[in-house]
């Protein structure tokens, strides 16, 4: 496998990550595109009202699968630069809990392998996401959250 590029840039923060340093980190003047992911906290999940969300992580591990997908991303894409980050601890509604800006001489090659880094990321790096609500707290795609009430309406 390849390694990434010295230019690339992974990190886990337990802060806001800073999407416009990240995209203007993977702008180079070879590049004609750059491609971003900005997953964000939603206000609701599976029709119930989200109040926040916490991010954990075994943070090695975490790293060196980022940095094994950015080096799969190079083997795969004619790409420049990457900048994945994920965030980790108590997120808000609206805050950024990951992003990936991919840099390339042309688009395919950047929408191709930000498909491929978010889709990637979500099934092999161990980070995992707990949803609180006002009747309780659930582990994202572990147990499910309780049954509507009888008479509530299904969520859409």
């Amino acid at each position: 496998m390849s390694k990434i590029s010295a230019q690339d840039r992974i990190e886990l923060v337990h802060s806001a990550i800073a999407v416009d340093v990240l995209t203007n980190h993977v702008r180079a003047d070879r590049d004609g595109a750059i491609v971003t992911f900005d997953g964000f906290v939603r206000n609701e999940s599976r029709g119930r009202a989200t109040q926040y969300l916490e991010y954990e992580a075994y943070e090695p591990m975490a790293l060196a699968k980022m940095r094994e997908i950015a080096a799969q991303l190079h083997e795969k894409f004619a790409i420049h630069r990457v900048a994945i980050a994920h965030r980790l601890g108590r997120l808000e509604i609206g805050e950024t809990s990951v992003f990936i800006a991919v840099s390339a001489p042309h688009r395919a090659a950047a929408f191709d392998a930000c498909r491929f880094a978010i889709d990637t990321l979500k099934r092999t790096v161990p980070i995992w996401k707990k949803e609180y609500f006002q009747d309780g707290a659930v582990w994202a795609d572990g147990e499910l959250p309780p049954a509507p009430p009888p008479g509530a309406k299904p969520a859409s």
